[in-house]
């Protein structure tokens, strides 16, 4: 059986019997004006954060959201658009689908607001996408990437790029680990179907957003999320899981590479009132200016002794220098 089988059987498993806090034991739903979420749907809140940023989701988007789950997050977008067939959910576990069918129907009798026709759950996988070329403002995807192998993981960025119309965006929730992952983990398909073993480091992550297309990657957040043990998964020494919260855009990559965003900010603090460093960036003395890894790198390299670079705070949320 591959690991997507696995996969598969798993989760049909716990969509007709939920597993509370299989991934995220320690996040709650995003708490929203009016929005009233059933039980139920949150003990199916099988992912390791969140996808639904309210900064992303102005001018009511058509969202597409891999891997349906409990059907949380489609009703959080939806919460946005609040139009028919504004949130698509794909899943190719029928009874994962059937399990979201319901609990919409449950948010429909809490929530004068929701429609279930605002969202249309679709069978379809990650691998293809059943919509066209362009056609989406929004791809989520919550804890299901880190899943798949690293030839599929490309499959799946590269498709979602396809979806996405220019400027689009990829937003994204997964484990990232502090370390590679040790092979004997890596192979066990239950712990990969379970979100403990397929994570990738944060540098081969990204790299893999950018190998599939993407100019722009924003960390909206990025935290502890599971520790593994020495004992009980057989290591030299634990391991740390995090939780990346991240947004992709669908823009071209800049010649001298793409922009990464994780906090970090640029003080200019010379003896003139600003700084023009004559390639777009302009900085008032004494004022933070939110640059991308990129830039700060490069600001820090040719203006060491005027130009303070402060630390990535793995938090950001619009702004800056690109």
């Amino acid at each position: 059986m591959s690991y997507l089988e696995t996969t598969a059987q798993f989760y049909s498993q716990v969509a007709e019997t939920p597993e509370v806090g299989l991934c995220c034991v320690q996040s709650s739903p995003l708490q929203l004006p009016e929005l009233k979420i059933p039980l139920l749907m949150q003990q199916m809140n099988y992912g390791c954060g969140t996808t639904v940023h309210p900064a992303e989701l102005a001018g009511q988007p058509n969202v597409l959201y891999v891997g349906v789950g409990g059907g949380l997050e489609a009703l959080q977008f939806a919460y946005f658009s609040r139009k028919p067939g504004a949130v698509i959910a794909v899943d190719p576990v029928a009874e994962m689908r059937e399990a979201a069918a319901q609990n919409l129907e449950l948010a429909e009798q809490d929530n004068p607001w929701f429609h279930c026709n605002f969202v249309e759950i679709r069978n379809g996988d990650a691998f293809a996408l059943p919509v066209p070329d362009a056609s989406v403002d929004v791809v989520a995807q919550n804890c299901l990437f880190n899943i798949f192998e690293p030839q599929d993981l490309m499959r799946a960025l590269k498709e979602a790029h396809r979806v996405l119309k220019p400027n689009g965006r990829l937003i994204m929730s997964d484990p990232i680990a502090t370390r590679p992952i040790p092979l004997h983990l890596q192979q066990d398909e239950r712990l990969r179907a379970m979100c403990l073993s397929g994570a990738l480091t944060y540098e081969e992550y990204t790299q893999c957003l950018i190998d599939a297309g993407f100019g722009q990657i924003e960390v909206r957040a990025r935290r502890p999320y599971r520790l593994l043990d020495r004992q009980t998964y057989n290591l030299d020494q634990s391991l740390l899981l995090e939780s990346l919260d991240s947004v992709s855009f669908k823009v071209p990559i800049p010649a001298d590479g793409a922009c990464i965003f994780t906090g970090k900010t640029a003080i200019y603090s010379g003896t003139e009132n600003a700084l023009d460093d004559q390639a777009g960036h302009w900085m008032q003395r004494g004022v933070p200016l939110a640059v991308c890894d990129k830039t700060a790198r490069n600001l820090g390299d040719r203006f060491p002794a005027e130009v303070l670079v402060t630390d990535s705070t793995w938090h950001y949320s619009g702004g800056g220098c690109c």
